[in-house]
């Protein structure tokens, strides 16, 4: 391990009580967000207590291209077990193993090995995994660096300038290795969407019009944050005289969140939490991504920039988040966890009183006594509120797993 390359604790944290338990752990996420280091992390915590046979699988190296399918991986697990010592068996982006599930049920079932894996695509789990191994797995989602990562990881100091730093390029874990100069981290993030794309959404869901996808990638980016629904895509790439019909839109929305490329969120009323079946949005996993593969303008961008990092550190800090919605009214955010809520409102800033009546008014009228905010880029002030709703800075709020 290279002890100059920083520990995501929150992560192993959520791994260790499962460590040799008779359970599959599979760390879930974009491709290059850091779950093949977080195996290894792993690997390190393992070795500190027990001695370990591991057993580790990359399938992203030559070495390993001649394990395509359950049976040769099963028979390459089996020949390096170990009579004397405990088996810890390690397989990285096991997605591209056909039928791998039935391997891990074997694996399990004769308890030759505690079993870890990692995987760049949510139909693992809803689909191949669910159907064989319910109730015998366990999933840690892993997400690009939060802010307090991104300024560990990059030796940085927590301040406005670093804020927008982080809004710019967003918080992939290789950002250690190239430095956060924009136009190199870009060029970098460029390659990392292309792969993506290819092997994790046109390929595995076996898409023909690459061109039509992009366009809806960078529909996304304009829209980061938007109201809309599928139908409501189709036409409007229609009117831009690109043809394509609203399942289309639907099936290629779905392959770019089941490669945890974006993620969507719905609307959900306020007083019960019933889903709308109209109308979502989508928040990209990595700011970073979405800027270096559209024309970006931090000023013109940044209202948009705010809300979806926002939304990325709910998800992080284990909250279920809806689009409130009650009448006509709408929050931003509704976060759900543990049986508890959150609200959050979120604006660049609050410029003047139509602004504050708006941001903060909506949050008043909802009767619970549960937790709200208004999250800007206002002057901090640790004290802030109004009627009784904290106003948050953004760096203070990014700061925080628990409200």
């Amino acid at each position: 391990m290279e002890e100059n390359l920083f520990y995501r604790e929150g992560y192993l944290e959520q791994i260790k009580p499962f460590i040799g338990k008779h359970i599959i752990k599979i760390l879930t996420g974009q491709r290059r967000v850091g779950k093949s280091y977080m195996l290894k992390l792993i690997i390190e915590e393992i070795k500190k207590s027990d001695n370990a046979n591991i057993i580790y699988i990359d399938k992203e190296q030559e070495r390993f291209s001649d394990i395509h399918n359950h049976t040769e991986l099963y028979n390459y697990v089996k020949s390096n077990l170990s009579a004397d010592k405990s088996n810890y068996v390690f397989i990285d982006e096991i997605q591209e193993i056909d039928e791998f599930q039935k391997c891990l049920r074997s694996l399990l079932n004769e308890q030759l090995c505690d079993i870890y894996c990692t995987g760049s695509n949510a139909n693992m789990l809803s689909g191949e995994l669910a159907t064989q191994l319910a109730g015998r797995y366990i999933e840690c989602t892993v997400h690009s660096l939060s802010y307090t990562e991104f300024l560990h990881f990059n030796n940085l100091e927590d301040s406005n300038e670093n804020l927008e730093r982080y809004l710019t390029i967003g918080g992939m874990p290789y950002q250690h290795h190239i430095g956060t100069e924009p136009s190199i981290v870009f060029e970098y993030l460029k390659n990392v969407y292309a792969s993506i794309l290819l092997k994790d959404v046109v390929s595995r869901e076996n898409i023909r019009n690459v061109a039509l996808l992009e366009n809806l990638v960078a529909f996304l980016a304009d829209n980061t944050g938007s109201l809309f629904s599928a139908q409501n895509i189709s036409k409007y790439l229609q009117s831009q005289q690109i043809k394509i019909p609203t399942q289309t839109v639907i099936n290629y929305l779905k392959a770019l969140t089941n490669a945890y490329f974006v993620h969507k969120t719905q609307r959900a009323d306020i007083q019960g939490l019933k889903i709308f079946e109209i109308g979502e949005k989508y928040y990209f996993e990595d700011l970073g991504i979405r800027n270096s593969v559209r024309g970006f303008n931090f000023r013109s961008d940044v209202a948009k920039l705010i809300e979806n990092v926002v939304y990325m550190q709910l998800l992080r800090s284990g909250y279920q988040v809806y689009t409130g919605k009650d009448g006509e009214r709408e929050i931003d955010f509704i976060g759900e966890k543990n049986g508890e809520r959150i609200y959050v409102q979120v604006c660049y800033l609050l410029a003047d009183e139509s602004t504050i009546q708006r941001e903060f008014g909506n949050l008043m009228l909802i009767e619970d006594n549960y937790p709200k905010y208004v999250v800007t880029l206002d002057p901090y002030s640790p004290h802030t509120t109004y009627k009784g709703i904290r106003q948050m800075h953004l760096r203070e709020f990014l700061k925080r797993n628990e409200f």
